[in-house]
């Protein structure tokens, strides 16, 4: 067994802090009132660290590149079925792959429709005015039950295969998106993690930021 370098410390900031936002969401989502001013800034957050994973998703250390982790359908449903192409791996797995596709096309979608919402109570999304008021009220509804409650579902499966790889197949997820490190019976090429990865990410998120805050300002 050899540790290789496998979550870059970009990447490793960007999922814990993407699950911070996630529970500050919910915690102002629900609290209601003045908290929506802190949800959408939430919000905002959410936007400026995807829209950093999707770059960083082409630019990033070779792990946390899609191309490391984009599979065929064929090779999904062998892994589904148990199959293993005795390869060695690194990083997400087939399903895992499918978890962070599908994860980050639903937040920003519901990101999309939080920018264009219109509660009539307590929030409105910056982008409203650029839609028609019949259309903002749908992207209410659709953020507010189907929307929520699809990534409250997603996250949970996550912490599911968390705990059945922990519990049954004896491998702890959660330690190399701690630490950057995975134990490889097979050595495979390490993923970039120096000072000048990490400073070509800050300054992707600072763009990021930026951006969004411009978008945010349009309201």
């Amino acid at each position: 067994m050899r540790r290789v370098r496998v979550w870059d410390l970009p990447t490793r900031l960007f999922h814990w802090s993407l699950v911070a936002c996630f529970v500050g969401l919910v915690a102002t989502g629900y609290t209601g009132g003045a908290a929506m001013h802190w949800h959408a800034r939430f919000g905002y957050a959410v936007l400026a660290l995807l829209v950093f994973r999707i770059v960083w998703g082409f630019v990033g250390g070779r792990w946390s590149r899609f191309t490391s982790f984009l599979y065929s359908p064929a090779r999904v449903i062998a892994y589904l079925r148990g199959k293993d192409d005795g390869k060695p791996k690194a990083g997400h797995n087939p399903l895992g792959a499918l978890s962070v596709f599908g994860m980050l096309a639903v937040l920003l979608v519901q990101v999309g429709t939080g920018l264009v919402s219109d509660d009539e109570i307590s929030f409105t999304g910056p982008l409203s005015s650029f839609v028609t008021a019949s259309q903002s009220l749908s992207a209410t509804w659709f953020h507010k039950e189907v929307g929520q409650w699809t990534i409250v579902a997603l996250v949970v499966l996550h912490i599911a295969a968390i705990a059945y790889y922990l519990v049954r197949k004896k491998k702890n997820l959660i330690k190399p998106m701690l630490d950057g490190d995975e134990a490889m019976v097979t050595p495979v090429p390490p993923s970039r993690d120096d000072s000048h990865s990490r400073t070509l990410a800050a300054a992707v998120f600072a763009v990021c930021a930026v951006g969004v805050t411009w978008l945010a300002a349009l309201g």
